[in-house]
């Protein structure tokens, strides 16, 4: 499951591209105003469609405008397939395009193919179980409110939940926020996750898992 955001001025293909992608189970946010979208908070998405030919502010300058603060990957949705438009707009940091011919089918596999391709850095901000995570600021927010982590306990936040899903011990843990000239030991994991559990349940939220006999994850 992702999050999407669609960007486009034609509201029967809005509502055909949410059909289509909730059958995937993922979560559509549909924008009809282009206008609206450089204000926006492009953290809460994994994945941007984008429509080129719109009134007022059209794909190619909305593109340029956010590219900077979306890490994540930019697909254009357009009716011009000339070369040099196709080369324009993967110039200003889109990350694909597709005729707006499109089948319901290479619409589901286009998204799904970058959602699991997508590996870049993460460098400004990303959301996970409802946990926005400022990367420049190093802070973390849920609900709107700050999360008062100490420096170590937001690194650990940080690492699991950029590799949710995953599973580490406290070793591996350890040395990903510390390093290997840590002066404690991985013992110290276990304190600092209860301490982050503690924070959390104040939001009512539990994302830190334990793997027993193994580690701990991000869900």
């Amino acid at each position: 499951m992702a999050r999407i955001l669609v960007v486009d001025d034609d509201q029967a293909m809005l509502q055909l591209i949410r059909r289509v992608l909730e059958k995937d189970r993922h979560l559509v946010k549909l924008v009809f105003d282009a206008n609206t979208v450089p204000d926006m908070d492009f953290s809460k998405y994994d994945l941007i469609l984008l429509d080129i030919m719109m009134p007022g502010l059209d794909g190619f300058e909305l593109c340029r405008r956010i590219r900077s603060r979306a890490d994540c990957p930019i697909i254009f949705l357009t009716a011009k397939t000339q070369e040099n438009d196709i080369v324009r707009g993967l110039g200003l940091g889109a990350d694909d395009y597709m005729s707006k011919s499109f089948g319901t089918a290479e619409l589901r596999a286009r998204v799904n193919a970058h959602l699991r391709r997508d590996t870049r850095e993460k460098k400004n901000a990303f959301t996970v179980s409802g946990i926005v995570f400022q990367l420049n600021a190093k802070e973390a927010e849920a609900q709107g409110k700050k999360l008062l982590f100490t420096k170590s306990e937001y690194e650990i936040c940080e690492y699991l939940a950029l590799h949710h899903g995953q599973t580490f011990t406290r070793e591996q843990i350890y040395e990903a926020v510390f390093g290997f000239d840590g002066e404690s030991d991985s013992s110290v994991i276990s304190t600092h996750i209860k301490n982050i559990r503690g924070k959390l349940a104040a939001c009512n939220m539990a994302p830190i898992e334990t793997v027993w006999g193994v580690g701990y994850k991000w869900v």
